[in-house]
């Protein structure tokens, strides 16, 4: 058989993967990769900056829940995909990055753009590899997929030198894998399944608790069955959003430190919590000694390190959601919940609005407005802050993998190359970046990425002068010391997009925006709608750091 070089097998493992597409960014530690890429069937994006990359490859894996893969030379090229790294790593997300090395025989010796890219992604993948024969490239690139995508997904990296790119092996592209120390479960245990059936059926206040592994397993028709068969009612975490229809009565909306207020009223006052695909995180949870304190516990989760980490569960069942949901939708009976929901209906309907009926600009109303004219069916993507949470509180998801948000890690900068790596998975998608005048900045040079792909990326920037968020915590409990959160010298994001070729529409007043937002949607190119909205306006509900979750400003009338 004919030996090809590495950077060939590399090439042909990932055809092999059925991979359609990579983002990245070229250097001197990846030239040989690169110059098999200039004739391979592979699309590549070329981003402007490497974190861009690694956050449109996650993008691209949450809208389709294939493994997004993102390519960078050695050294800094490599360290700028860390931020994307560990935000894919804390959201469970399947990543492949694959870095160039300096020559093995230079590893170690402070070359240049030398760096010690296993080192220093160990502690936020999945697994890593340091590739020093070529002989071993494509069984490494095999299980690298294998390993991020099964399980609890996750980013893998694959790092090699050069020299390996350079160097030539037969090809032979393994058909399995066999990983004698990573064998995940699957399928629960059928005693726990019982005995979570038997608890349910004997609940009076049960609530589910769906977290993002609703969406990563594809369990949201499951969950759905589970939910109208017992009558039990939904909440959802922020990267549960979209796996139960939040148009359902039985839908409650997203919990915790920024969720509804009944939700969070429910959670606490629930006598059996079941949770699935969630793992109890501190933004939900609150106080954890006040949390839920009269409610048993089934847990759900295909990752074991999870089940009581936070939270002490009384019912453990490691497996993947969805085939656990379909085993105990056999076996569930409904319980008598009519009281309960009845309970839950009048918090509702003390739950305070703060979608005020004014005429000032109103970051609430904008995303509302999004949402009815893009009829609920759009990828919604965000960046951190304010904006994040006016996205999850005020769209209406109903499906699953539509809202793309950095949950764990809050990674400011993440949604405009999220949304890009979004519209290059879904062409025909309406794609949305709800962002903040803050965090848009941090990779805004990805509108050339988008107006070069000639993406009809749309970005609802929530201009209000600050980092929002962080002055929101200032005024509640710094004394309103704004303290360097006041954002000076912003550009003019309008003239920006232009200059860019993209398409800048700057909206002051409540009246022009829905126009607005049509005009963008019948736009073919990258938008950027620069709403000016009130200055000091706050998320709430808003639960104080400390605080049990049903302790809330803004929560009940």
């Amino acid at each position: 058989m004919t030996k090809i070089k590495g950077a060939k097998i590399l090439i042909e493992s990932l055809k092999k993967e059925k991979v359609d597409v990579i983002f990245g960014y070229p250097g001197g530690s990846v030239l040989p990769i690169f110059d098999e890429l200039y004739d391979a069937p592979i699309k590549f994006i070329l981003t402007r900056h490497e974190q861009g990359a690694a956050h449109a490859a996650d993008g691209y894996a949450r809208a389709t829940g294939r493994p997004g893969v993102c390519l960078a030379t050695s050294g800094p090229g490599a360290t700028n995909l860390v931020t994307g790294i560990a935000t894919a790593y804390m959201d469970s997300i399947p990543l492949i990055a694959i870095t160039g090395q300096v020559k093995t025989f230079l590893i170690g010796n402070d070359a240049f753009q030398e760096a010690d890219v296993t080192g220093i992604t160990r502690p936020i993948t999945k697994h890593n590899y340091l590739v020093k024969d070529v002989k071993e490239l494509a069984g490494i690139i095999k299980e690298a997929f294998h390993i991020a995508t099964t399980g609890r997904p996750g980013p893998v990296v694959i790092d090699i030198p050069v020299d390996v790119q350079m160097h030539e092996a037969e090809f032979h592209y393994p058909k399995d894998v066999n990983i004698r120390s990573y064998n995940p479960t699957y399928e629960g245990h059928a005693g726990q399944i019982k005995r979570a059936a038997k608890a349910i059926g004997a609940s009076k206040c049960p609530i589910i608790y769906a977290g993002g592994g609703i969406i990563i397993s594809g369990a949201h028709k499951e969950l759905y069955e589970l939910a109208t068969k017992t009558d039990i009612p939904v909440t959802t975490t922020m990267l549960g959003l979209g796996g139960f229809p939040e148009t359902h009565k039985l839908a409650l909306g997203m919990l915790g430190m920024h969720g509804t207020a009944y939700a969070n009223h429910a959670i606490m006052d629930s006598d059996l919590i079941i949770a699935i695909g969630a793992r109890f995180d501190d933004r939900v949870t609150g106080k954890i000694d006040e949390f839920a304190p009269n409610a048993k516990v089934i847990h759900i989760d295909i990752d074991p390190s999870s089940v009581s980490k936070n939270i002490k569960v009384d019912i453990p069942i490691v497996g993947d959601a969805r085939r656990i949901l379909t085993e105990l939708n056999k076996a569930v009976k409904k319980p008598s919940t009519g009281d309960w929901l009845s309970k839950i209906e009048g918090w509702k309907k003390r739950a305070l609005s703060h979608l005020k009926d004014d005429d000032k600009m109103r970051p609430q109303y904008i995303v509302k407005e999004i949402c009815e004219a893009t009829k609920g069916d759009a990828i919604i993507a965000t960046e951190v802050g304010q904006n994040q949470m006016w996205a999850a509180q005020y769209y209406t998801y109903t499906k699953p993998r539509t809202f793309l948000s950095s949950g764990g890690l809050g990674t400011m900068g993440y949604g405009f190359p999220a949304a890009i790596g979004a519209q290059i998975a879904c062409p025909d998608k309406i794609v949305f970046d709800i962002a903040g005048d803050g965090s848009i900045q941090m990779n805004i040079q990805e509108l050339a990425t988008s107006v070069h792909n000639k993406l009809p990326v749309k970005v609802a920037i929530m201009n209000n002068g600050y980092l929002g968020m962080v002055r929101q915590w200032q005024e509640l409990f710094y004394d309103k010391r704004y303290s360097y959160t006041t954002l000076k010298g912003c550009p003019d994001f309008v003239k920006l997009a232009e200059s860019y070729g993209a398409v800048g529409i700057r909206v002051t007043k409540k009246k022009d925006v829905r126009p607005a937002i049509e005009k963008a949607l019948s736009i073919d190119n990258t938008v950027f709608l620069d709403f000016h909205i009130e200055r000091e306006e706050n998320v709430f509900p808003m639960v104080p750091a400390g605080q049990a979750i049903n302790r809330m400003i803004g929560g009940m009338a």
